[in-house]
């Protein structure tokens, strides 16, 4: 497998843990990420992955056809310009063009399966022209590919965490293999993993646990929210403390997580109040703990400085939901029999009513 945008292993390590459980041969190739600190937690962590092999360069300067030959390819392309949080600016911005070297790959390469990776926003973007657009290009790409697009809500699939993302699964068109769409594994409330389940029980020395000062202001405030609640909607808010921020309507500012509930979205950047708060102790979470709620092992170990490894953890895929498709992929592959269901966008990448 090949792998552009890899980021710190997410996708490898959901696809690894999903090969095994399978029985499928499947090696790591080559991989590419422009950041120091990610291609270092990559290497750290993900088997057979070597300095040679997983390559710190921007993708624009990336020669895509020197690249050993793959038979599958994974890429979680990057999400900035298409995020319901920020300037919405898609195929128009600095970001959104550079799916086109997946694209590239799928030309060059032309592997049997490849697994694309955004965020839910891509299909609003452009009124839903952009994300047609890319379907289309992923679709006509190389041999040409069968395209199987679906909103995936990660907490249906084991994920402590609503995390909603579009997963579009291609097979090259020349062969007989169809990919289903996995069923949900703890589809509801009432089978969800909760944030409490997440962090239960983490060792004193598992890695990047190292906890986040916070201001003496920021405990206060905390402990006027209750769980569930943010900085705008807390009931007990002092107007000492509330924040004064015109038009601001995030609601993840100063969130707390609630126990019994799966954690809101992690996120890799974000100034003051963004970075995920504990719902008893007035805290910020550790990396660790936000590791947890990504279902990355404790065994995982990120490589850099807090704020870097806060970046890693927040853009990165949980393994836990990557293993589901990429264990449907490969039991399609195998001709294996799976529980699935239909997919919930169109080839044109528009809900299905």
């Amino acid at each position: 497998m090949g792998e552009l945008f890899s980021g710190p292993g997410g996708m490898a390590l959901g696809a690894h843990e999903a090969a095994r459980s399978t029985g499928i041969p499947l090696s790591h190739g080559w991989a590419n990420d422009y950041d120091e600190d990610t291609v270092a937690t990559y290497i750290a962590n993900i088997e057979g992955a070597l300095p040679e092999t997983v390559l710190c360069q921007d993708v624009r300067s990336l020669d895509v056809a020197s690249l050993p030959p793959i038979n599958g390819f994974a890429y979680g392309f990057p999400c900035n310009d298409y995020s319901l949080v920020g300037e919405n600016r898609g195929l128009k911005g600095e970001f959104g063009p550079l799916f086109t070297y997946g694209v590239k790959v799928l030309e060059h390469h032309q592997p049997e399966w490849f697994v694309a990776e955004n965020v839910s926003g891509l299909r609003s973007s452009n009124g839903g022209k952009d994300f047609a657009h890319i379907l289309e290009t992923l679709r006509n790409a190389g041999p040409g590919y069968k395209l199987t697009p679906h909103l995936y809500r990660f907490e249906d699939y084991g994920v402590p965490q609503r995390r909603h993302r579009i997963i579009v699964v291609g097979i090259r068109s020349d062969l007989s293999m169809e990919y289903r769409v996995p069923a949900p594994t703890h589809l509801g409330p009432d089978r969800w993993k909760s944030a409490s389940d997440a962090l239960a029980d983490i060792p004193a020395n598992a890695p990047n646990q190292e906890a986040t000062r916070q201001s003496i202001n920021v405990v206060r405030r905390l402990n006027l929210i209750d769980p569930g609640e943010n900085a705008f909607n807390a009931k007990r808010m002092s107007d000492e403390l509330r924040l004064n921020v015109k038009g601001a309507t995030l609601s993840q500012i100063y969130k707390r997580l609630r126990p019994d509930r799966p954690s809101y979205t992690i996120t890799g950047s974000g100034g003051g109040g963004t970075h995920g708060y504990h719902w008893f102790e007035p805290r910020a979470l550790t990396n660790r703990e936000r590791a947890r709620i990504q279902t990355f092992p404790d065994e995982f170990r990120f490589v850099g400085r807090k704020e870097s490894v806060r970046r890693q953890v927040g853009m990165a895929v949980p393994p836990e939901g990557a293993f589901h498709i990429f264990r449907a992929l490969f039991r399609s592959i195998l001709g294996t029999e799976y529980d699935s269901v239909p997919a919930n966008l169109d080839r044109q990448g528009i809900p299905e009513t």
